[in-house]
C-alpha cells in the first residue's frame, strides 16, 4: 500500500521530511515548532527514561541547545519504513560535530510519525564520546543526572514477531530475507553468545561504529567489542522491540534499523564501579548495512553515561559481592 503525501507534507518524501524538520529545529533552533510538529501526548523514550507529553520535549530541547550552542548534526542516514498508508518509523543517524571543537559523536533517533505529526520516539545518544573527546570524567557526568524508568510500550514484553508488528505496530513484510539474517545474527550471536558464527553473517572487512566514536574492524574487533558490552551483565539478553527496512542507493543499499533493549543484571565485571547484582535495562539501536546476503557495517548506538546512572540508582547500602572463580 502506498504511502499518502499526509505523512510527509510538505516535503517529497520521509526521508526529506526528517532531514529539513530536525535541521529546524536542532540548527535554525525553532524549539517552538516541536508544538507543531509533536502530538500534545507524545511519548518519548530516552535511555535514562520515558517522557510523556510534548512540554518535556521542548523544554529539555532548550536546555540541550544552549549548552551544545557551537554543536551541529548532521544526518548521515535514515532508515524509514511505512506504517500503514499515513504513517511512517524513521531510524535517524545524525553525526554531530563542534563548530570550534574537535567533538564527533552519533545519536539515532527512531520517530514515529501519524499523519506529518511525532507520535512515540526513542532516542539514544553517545554521549561517552563527548566526555572522552573533552576529556571529562563519565563517572562524574553520570552522578549529575538519574534514571527515572520507563513507562508504556517500554515496559510490555518484547514483541513475539518483530518481522510482524514491532513497538510501532504492524509492518509490511519489506525485505523479509535479509531481515531474517539480521535478526537470526542478533539471536545466535548476541544472545547464544556463539561468537564464532560472525564469520558467517559478516565479511571479513566488516566495519562497527561503537560508542565512544569508536571503530571496530574485521570479525576479531567485532567479537571484542561484544565482549565489552556484555562482561558486565553475563547472563543478559537483547529484546528486539522494533524493526524497518529501507533501499537507497545514496546510502550503500539495503539498511535494516533494529531497536534494542539490554536486558540483565550488573554481576559481571564491574567496569563501572562495584556490582550492584540489580537488573539493568539498556537502550540500543542499530543500523546494519546488509549488500549480497552479507552485513557489511554495523552503526551502534547507546548511552553509556545514562547506563552508569542507573547502575548509580541500583546501588544499596551493602556492597553486592561476587567474584568469578572459573
Amino acid at each position: 500500500m502506498p504511502l499518502e503525501e499526509i505523512a510527509y507534507e510538505p516535503y517529497t518524501d520521509p526521508e526529506e521530511f526528517i532531514r529539513e524538520v530536525t535541521d529546524f529545529i536542532w540548527v535554525d533552533r525553532a524549539i517552538g515548532y516541536i508544538r507543531q510538529n509533536y502530538e500534545p501526548d507524545s511519548v518519548v523514550h530516552t535511555s535514562l527514561g520515558t517522557i510523556n507529553g510534548r512540554d518535556d520535549v521542548i523544554s529539555g530541547s532548550l536546555m540541550r541547545q544552549a549548552y551544545g550552542a557551537n554543536r551541529i548534526g548532521q544526518a548521515e542516514d535514515v532508515v524509514w519504513e511505512a506504517r500503514g498508508d499515513d504513517a511512517f518509523l524513521s531510524s535517524h543517524l545524525v553525526f554531530g560535530a563542534g563548530a570550534d571543537l574537535p567533538h564527533m559523536s552519533r545519536t539515532i533517533a527512531n520517530c514515529l510519525y501519524r499523519r506529518g505529526r511525532m507520535v512515540e520516539e526513542w532516542v539514544v545518544r553517545d554521549t561517552l564520546a563527548a566526555a572522552l573527546q573533552e576529556g571529562l570524567d563519565p563517572d562524574v557526568l553520570a552522578a549529575a543526572v538519574a534514571f527515572v524508568g520507563y513507562t508504556g510500550s517500554m515496559t510490555q514484553p518484547a514483541p513475539v514477531d518483530v518481522l510482524a508488528a514491532g513497538d510501532s505496530g504492524p509492518r509490511s513484510d519489506d525485505y523479509r530475507p535479509e531481515a531474517q539474517l539480521v535478526l537470526e545474527f542478533v539471536e545466535r550471536v548476541w544472545n547464544g553468545r556463539e561468537l564464532e558464527k560472525v564469520h558467517d553473517f559478516m565479511i571479513r572487512d566488516l566495519f562497527l561504529h561503537d560508542v565512544g566514536y569508536r571503530t571496530w574492524i574485521r570479525p576479531e574487533g567485532y567479537k571484542r567489542s561484544l565482549l565489552r558490552l556484555l562482561a558486565p551483565f553475563p547472563t543478559a539478553s537483547f529484546e528486539v522491540r522494533d524493526l524497518q527496512t529501507n533501499y537507497d542507493e545514496r546510502y550503500g543499499g539495503l539498511r535494516i534499523a533494529v531497536l534494542w533493549k539490554l536486558v540483565g543484571d550488573y554481576i559481571g565485571v564491574p567496569d563501572f564501579g562495584p556490582l550492584t547484582g540489580a537488573r539493568t535495562e539498556l537502550l540500543g539501536v542499530s543500523q546494519f548495512l546488509v549488500q549480497r546476503g552479507r552485513i557489511v557495517k554495523e552503526y551502534r548506538v547507546y548511552d553509556q553515561i545514562a547506563l552508569r546512572a542507573q547502575i548509580n540508582a541500583g546501588r544499596g547500602e551493602q556492597p553486592y559481592l561476587k567474584i568469578n572463580i572459573y
